[in-house]
């Protein structure tokens, strides 16, 4: 692994010897920020319930983060706090199971937050999401709070622990700091069949030889999709410059039509698929504006599609069980 490809020597080494904690630090965010901070030397503590060990160098805890006296114990004695627990499912998931996403997503927000603020932690990053956002073509930061959040249910629970973060600034003046990034995907990525995003979606169902690939709408549908270590990269940015009590977006940089994003997958992948016009291709156009990133954090992210998705099609063929070592949270 590449330690960095964004991050300067000045800023990694910084974490050398400091005490971090990473919530959600098995997912696909948090897996690669526990691995660049473990090669920068960090102490660091991964909060999940997943049965999986992201770095033999760093303690792995199996807690469950809708306690607070368990959160409020597993922040003592940490100088820096990445808040990245979430919860990942399709959007069909999300709108069957509204209250598995929104009820232990405001849970652990809180208690983690809330424990940090007791313990005098200073230095915490929160992971939100574009869900946050309300619809629209291109997010920009200035519009952060206008309507209501796009993807509804995880959407308000995100905005509420932002909103929970600028209550702490204006009561005991803590200054933290929030990033929101776009449709990530990478290694690590949830495989689950049931509540799989796009990529890993398209990526199973070809694996599986479906032929030809059905893929909704006509392919004309743009999106944003980053890469997990390039999102992660921003994430440790965020931490090192602070995003001032606000939040910056991460997001690829690159527009990418749902055919670019197939046809890039048969460059390397032999498959057969076609476009099925019968079926809703989604919003037209949904991407980020990273210019805040790249001005206030030095965010450049550099990972091409291609590479990123060979690179995750590799990963995956090497995992493709690993899901079932992960919690489910739309199990009842």
């Amino acid at each position: 692994m590449v330690l960095s490809t964004m991050i300067s020597k000045k800023v990694l080494n910084s974490f050398s010897g400091r005490k971090c904690l990473v919530t959600g630090g098995t997912g696909l965010i948090g897996s690669e920020v526990v691995k660049i901070l473990c090669k920068s030397k960090a102490i660091v503590t991964v909060v999940s319930l997943d049965d999986l060990i992201v770095d033999n160098k760093a303690e792995h805890i199996k807690a469950d983060l809708t306690d607070l006296e368990i959160c409020k114990e597993i922040i003592k004695g940490n100088e820096y706090v990445f808040h990245i627990a979430g919860i990942k499912g399709s959007i069909e998931v999300t709108k069957k199971m509204p209250a598995s996403f929104f009820v232990p997503l405001v849970m652990f927000n809180t208690n983690i937050l809330e424990s940090a603020r007791l313990e005098g932690v200073s230095n915490l990053v929160y992971t939100s999401s574009i869900g946050a956002y309300s619809n629209a073509e291109v997010f920009i930061e200035s519009d952060s709070f206008k309507g209501e959040p796009m993807d509804t249910y995880p959407g308000w629970a995100k905005r509420m622990a932002e909103l929970q973060i600028q209550a702490y600034k204006k009561q005991y003046d803590i200054n933290w700091s929030v990033v929101r990034p776009c449709n990530v995907y990478g290694p690590g990525d949830n495989f689950d069949p049931e509540n799989a995003m796009v990529i890993p979606s398209l990526m199973m169902r070809i694996n599986k030889g479906e032929s030809p690939l059905k893929v909704w709408g006509d392919g004309s549908a743009i999106r944003d999709f980053a890469f997990s270590r390039d999102v992660a990269e921003g994430v440790i940015l965020a931490m090192y410059y602070g995003t001032n009590n606000s939040f910056v977006n991460l997001g690829s940089g690159t527009e990418v039509t749902v055919k670019q994003l197939v046809e890039t997958l048969n460059s390397f992948i032999d498959f057969d698929y076609e476009f099925d016009t019968t079926k809703s291709a989604g919003f037209p156009r949904r991407v980020m504006d990273i210019s805040l990133a790249r001005e206030s954090i030095n965010y450049n992210p550099s990972t091409s599609l291609v590479d990123g998705l060979k690179e995750t099609w590799e990963w995956f063929k090497e995992n493709q069980d690993q899901y079932k070592k992960r919690k489910n949270y739309f199990i009842k």
